[in-house]
């Protein structure tokens, strides 16, 4: 991890960066010099600095959806990258993390320690504050993303901890997320923590209040994590190796056997009319179209998957119309046609398409695969990673590991 003056400084960056991108309508900038840490002790910084947590969560996620998705069958592999290439066969090693677990734990890390900074500076303002409740969701959300993609965890330099810790800190940022937002009558940010907790609590085998919260969130709801294309950092790097590249493809996955809408995709021709090649030369290339520009955003939670955790929930007490009733309340989101079955494995196999459906490319599927089997549903990644280890970096610098 990095040191805590270098995390300093990153937040510090972050959020003077994120200041100038989100506040600005003249873009002509001076660099006013180097900005010390204590001038973020201000009311007057607070934006940029919780426009910070939201950019560092966004670079996170968007530099990480393009291996996640490998690992995890979403797409296939059709560049040149080395570490993508050992993602896509199931190999995720620690020396091909390092990136990705210093980004994800700098989200982490600036959102939470910003909490602490604007509680000092705001004093008896912080509660009443909005830009607080975005604070404690970008902190949690930030949790959530590591415990469902990292195997295990260490937090601030300390000793390794089990995955699940960041669910158990994701589920009291929420709950104060939610508490701010009920009392400041935020019906969106209020209905962001309860999808965020509903999703942590299920991940906890809390499944009946992760219903409970779930059935208080309306169908189309949808929070993002946002994106720009105003700077390189900004860009959603998924869309980058798609649109300005050809690194991976949608050819040879499991959803081009039918066109389901939530996974769009192009099949890509030349000029002579055959089959576009990725940068490999070699493997056709199908292009994913759900991000069609590189500032599109990414759902951080949805009100389907809400439908789909209480499916989930239903089936494993082997509720099976309960279960079929939410599977195609989501689908009606959609506009697609009920499904039937009449069995409750027959079910779950419905269930595990729909949530690769609805989750598709948001950095969410190696985290299902992983689970289901675990508890022997899904045998897909058998034999393959299933999780992003501690990266070596950490492994050198940590001496508690």
């Amino acid at each position: 991890m990095p040191t805590l003056l270098t995390k300093t400084r990153r937040a510090i960056g972050a959020a003077v960066g994120a200041s100038l991108v989100l506040g600005a309508c003249d873009f002509t900038v001076t660099n006013p010099g180097p900005l010390l840490d204590e001038d973020l002790n201000s009311v007057s910084a607070m934006p940029a600095l919780v426009n910070g947590m939201g950019g560092d969560l966004s670079n996170a996620m968007g530099t990480y959806l393009t291996r996640g998705a490998l690992a995890a069958f979403e797409v296939r592999h059709s560049g040149n990258f080395a570490a993508e290439r050992q993602f896509a066969t199931g190999v995720i090693r620690p020396e091909d993390v390092n990136g990705d677990w210093a980004r994800m734990h700098t989200s982490r890390w600036v959102a939470e320690n910003g909490l602490v900074r604007m509680k000092s500076v705001l004093g008896a303002g912080f509660e009443t504050n909005p830009l607080t409740i975005r604070a404690y969701l970008y902190a949690g959300f930030a949790n959530r993303f590591l415990g469902e993609n990292l195997c295990e965890t260490t937090i601030d330099g300390g000793a390794k901890q089990p995955n699940s810790e960041h669910f158990v800190r994701a589920e009291s940022l929420f709950t104060r997320a939610l508490t701010l937002a009920r009392a400041q009558n935020n019906t969106a940010l209020t209905n962001a923590a309860l999808a965020g907790r509903a999703q942590v609590l299920a991940w906890q085998n809390k499944w009946d209040a992760a219903v409970a919260d779930a059935a208080l969130v309306p169908a189309a709801f949808r929070h993002n994590a946002v994106f720009s294309i105003n700077t390189t950092r900004e860009n959603l790097d998924l869309a980058n190796q798609t649109i300005n590249r050809r690194e991976v493809t949608v050819f040879n996955t499991v959803w081009v056997a039918d066109r389901d809408p939530r996974v769009p995709y192009d099949t890509v021709r030349t000029s002579s009319g055959g089959f576009q090649t990725g940068q490999d030369g070699a493997t056709r290339f199908f292009r994913q179209r759900k991000y069609t520009t590189l500032g599109d955003p990414v759902a951080l939670a949805r009100g389907s998957e809400m439908l789909l955790l209480r499916a989930e929930a239903a089936l494993r007490n082997n509720d099976v119309t309960n279960a079929m009733l939410f599977i195609n309340q989501a689908r009606a989101v959609s506009t697609l046609p009920a499904l039937t079955a009449t069995t409750v494995d027959a079910a779950w196999t419905i269930l595990m398409r729909e949530r690769g459906a609805v989750l598709w490319l948001e950095g969410r599927r190696l985290w299902d695969l992983r689970r289901w089997l675990a508890s022997g549903r899904n045998t897909t990644l058998q034999g393959r990673s299933t999780c992003v280890p501690i990266s070596l970096e950490e492994i050198g610098a940590n001496p508690n590991l």
